[in-house]
């Protein structure tokens, strides 16, 4: 049989869509062109109108989002069975290692907590994660998953990304090394 430039480049094509379709593979693919998000400009940032926010401590104790007021806070809405969130996990994990004790990092998920506490059992993350109970405040809307904020003490959003990144980057490090002097 005798291979074409042509078949030879469907094939090739037809195992690199296959590749994307298979979720392992689609998860390290996204992991490989996720960036750092960009750091908004002080005079842009947008403030927070309300804390009146109410969490279900899922593996941690509820909280009332009025705790963290004037503390910098990691705020990401995600779900297991979401591809891209899958794919920021382990750079996110690290980051929270590194800093959990100076950022309040709260995990927002709908699913239930087996489904999560399976989930994270098996790929042995340990981060903070809540179920909403009321409302969130505006600012936070997304119609997208992941959707991660970084707030300062002030209560203006430093960092938003809607869609995978790369958290464990310098620049997230260095927005929250400044944040958090």
């Amino acid at each position: 049989m005798k291979f074409t430039k042509k078949s030879i480049s469907n094939i090739v094509f037809v195992i690199i869509i296959g590749l994307l379709i298979y979720p392992p593979t689609k998860v390290y693919f996204i992991r490989l062109i996720s960036f750092s998000p960009s750091t908004i400009k002080v005079e842009k940032r947008e403030h927070l109108k309300t804390y009146n926010w109410n969490l279900k401590g899922l593996n941690t104790e509820s909280i009332d989002f009025n705790k963290v007021k004037n503390k910098v806070v990691f705020v990401s809405f995600w779900a297991t069975w979401c591809p891209p969130c899958r794919a920021e996990m382990p750079s996110i994990q690290k980051l929270y290692n590194d800093y959990k004790d100076k950022v309040e990092f709260i995990f927002v998920s709908s699913e239930d907590w087996s489904t999560i506490s399976d989930f994270y059992k098996k790929n042995n993350y340990k981060l903070p994660t809540y179920n909403p109970l009321s409302k969130r405040p505006v600012e936070f809307n997304s119609q997208t998953i992941p959707a991660t904020f970084i707030v300062d003490k002030n209560g203006a959003i430093a960092m938003m990304k809607k869609g995978p990144a790369d958290w464990n980057s310098t620049k997230v490090r260095e927005l929250l090394d400044r944040l958090t002097e």
